[in-house]
């Protein structure tokens, strides 16, 4: 798992257009990095539809909002078109879950990332590490004071 202080590992994933996104584009604003199973599932649907509910609380805040997970970019389009996101959804598929692996929280037998939540300041480092049940939705109320938090730069 990522630990708090370190510099967060710069990655590069295809979004859900398949164009590449990279960790190092968003230096400079706090980021939250929400890792997450799958596409379509149960939970991470209600989990993303809230953060998509929440999303002005990170406009407000100046955070960008990263979800990650190994499905495919396709799926993930598919899985934004359905749902309405407007955030930036990152495939991890190939090499599978490299940046899951990176950031300690890949399920190797499962193959998928856990439920993490990881927050990274204006700096590129870590702040705030936070992980759920796979089988049950994260608490998000002490995100928004984790955010509010950061240094602003």
């Amino acid at each position: 798992m990522s630990v708090i202080g370190s510099t967060a590992p710069d990655f590069t994933l295809p979004n859900r257009h398949g164009e590449s996104r990279s960790l190092s584009e968003f230096r400079g604003r706090p980021v939250v990095l929400v890792f997450f199973p799958f596409a379509f599932s149960p939970v991470c649907t209600e989990e993303l539809c809230h953060l998509q509910d929440h999303a002005d609380m990170f406009e407000d805040l100046g955070v960008s909002l990263l979800c990650l997970s190994t499905d495919s970019h396709y799926a993930l389009d598919a899985f934004a078109r359905q749902e309405s996101y407007e955030f930036e959804l990152l495939s991890d598929y190939w090499p599978h879950g490299e940046v899951a692996t990176a950031y300690g929280v890949l399920d190797p037998q499962e193959g998928c990332a856990r439920r993490h939540t990881v927050v990274i300041d204006a700096e590129g480092v870590v702040r705030e590490v936070s992980a759920a049940d796979v089988t049950g939705p994260r608490a998000w109320e002490q995100l928004r004071s984790s955010l509010e938090s950061l240094p602003r730069s």
